[in-house]
């Protein structure tokens, strides 16, 4: 067994984290400084618990966050042992400076299999909860006047920001951040300041279709790009900025393509970011779900690509703290030069002077305090899990029927139809059933193309046992067509 003193001095009663979260964090920060190696032997709960003078289900609740994290992994009969493969996510750091039309017969549906939205049962409400009181009660105005910076709150901008510079590659130095009322909101805005009035936009197809909402509402001319299975087919964006003058902007989602999974080839990036200096296009990177990814280490963003030997090449980089949180929060951002995220703030100022200001306060310090990061992890771990289920029982239960590619990241999974069956149809008929799934018409956007015959299925919202009721819905809608 291996011996070691973990430093509880800020469990005190003058603390407002849980006992429980101080210790798995000290557990963390002794595997990360190296005072435990990996496979290295814990102390029981029992003799942890009378060592620290805690509670023994003080102790069992700090194993199982630290095992739900990854961080620990618990050996029947033999103890709870250090993880041999540790997450990529390093711990907390220090405090430093539309939807398809519905069917008028068909019942409301039990069950989704739309999309690929987060839980929101788990949300760490009461952590949130706690961060957004004391930032209701702390009283402060940091404006003075009552309206606030409309690019958001200090303290949170620069949060996201050290995140998006730790994590992603992104240079404080080259982009400046504003947030937004979810990533609709910041698609909207990108477009109003990279598109000059009666000017385009490229965007993948299939594609996000409340994006292209978000286009064409800031005035611009959408222009359907094809996407295979290396995603976006860059030589025709190419023929087409060639052909088309009005072309200024292209809207990409590199990392977990909208609504097929894949991830943009390596030699795409590079042939995208040279036909968008060539042609001097605004490259809008939607990295909607960069947090949750399985398999292998996340892909950089394109904007951190765009610096030396791309200089020409304008990033404006999208992304949303609702997927890590829940969806009924909204809180976006947008990463921009200074040009564009100017232009980008003026355009919010007039339609939304500032934002969510106690919501900002209280996810900077999620951020801040670690909170954000750890829950990440923790839901990570989950979605994958549910990743896997779910497409263990999809080849269960259809065989060759459905032809599914374990994404290696995202919330949803894209499954092909190989038996000749409409996609449409049998979306139309699982709705009879009670159950939701979008078809891949539902994400066309040229009319003369055929549609995929498939669907997008979002597993993350859905426990094992509701995975399990889904797929035997899908498979009686199926038998419905025969």
């Amino acid at each position: 067994m291996h011996l070691i003193q973990f430093d509880l001095s800020a469990t005190g009663p003058g603390s407002s984290r849980p006992v429980f979260v101080r210790l798995c964090d000290a557990i963390i920060a002794a595997i990360t400084d190296g005072r435990l190696k990996p496979g290295d032997r814990l102390p029981g709960s029992r003799a942890l618990a009378r060592d620290l003078g805690l509670h023994r289900n003080t102790v069992d609740a700090a194993f199982r966050e630290a095992i739900a994290q990854g961080w620990l992994t618990p050996q029947p009969s033999r103890g709870t042992f250090v993880t041999a493969t540790l997450p990529d996510s390093q711990p907390p750091r220090p405090r430093t400076t539309p939807p398809e039309p519905p069917d008028d017969t068909a019942p409301p549906a039990r069950l989704h299999l739309s999309d690929g939205v987060p839980d929101p049962r788990l949300m760490p409400a009461a952590d949130l909860a706690r961060a957004f009181r004391r930032a209701l009660l702390s009283g402060r105005d940091p404006y003075g006047d009552g309206y606030g910076d409309p690019r958001g709150l200090p303290q949170v901008r620069q949060a996201v920001q050290h995140l998006l510079a730790t994590d992603r590659g992104l240079s404080p130095d080259r982009y400046d951040l504003l947030m937004t009322r979810g990533s609709q909101m910041a698609l909207y805005l990108a477009a109003s300041a990279a598109v000059s009035p009666g000017g385009a936009i490229a965007v993948e197809d299939p594609g996000y279709p409340q994006a292209t909402a978000a286009f064409r509402a800031a005035g611009a001319r959408v222009l359907p790009v094809p996407v295979d299975a290396a995603g976006l087919d860059v030589e025709t964006l190419a023929r087409l900025a060639a052909s088309d003058p009005g072309l200024q902007a292209v809207y990409v989602t590199p990392h977990h393509q909208y609504p097929t999974t894949v991830t943009l080839a390596a030699d795409r990036r590079l042939r995208l970011l040279e036909v968008a200096a060539r042609h001097r296009l605004v490259l809008i990177e939607d990295d909607y779900d960069h947090d949750y990814r399985f398999d292998g280490r996340p892909v950089l963003p394109l904007a951190a690509r765009s610096g030396p030997g791309q200089d020409a090449v304008a990033v404006i980089y999208v992304g949303s703290l609702s997927k890590v949180l829940a969806p009924t929060l909204r809180l976006g951002y947008a990463a921009a030069p200074p040009a564009l995220l100017h232009r980008m703030a003026e355009r919010r100022d007039a339609i939304d002077r500032q934002g969510d200001t106690p919501l900002e306060a209280a996810v900077a310090a999620l951020i801040r305090d670690g909170e954000l990061a750890r829950h990440t992890r923790k839901a990570r771990r989950i979605y994958q899990a549910r990743r896997d289920h779910m497409i263990r029982r999809l080849e269960e239960t259809f065989g060759t029927v459905l032809e599914v590619r374990p994404p290696a990241g995202g919330l949803a999974l894209w499954a092909t139809v190989t038996d000749g069956s409409p996609a449409q149809d049998w979306a139309t008929a699982a709705r009879r059933l009670g159950l939701a799934v979008r078809p891949g018409a539902s994400f066309c956007l040229d009319p003369a193309t055929p549609p995929p015959q498939a669907f997008r299925i979002g597993f993350a919202a859905l426990t094992e046992a509701e995975a399990d009721r889904a797929v035997t819905l899908l498979a009686q809608a199926h038998r419905m067509l025969a």
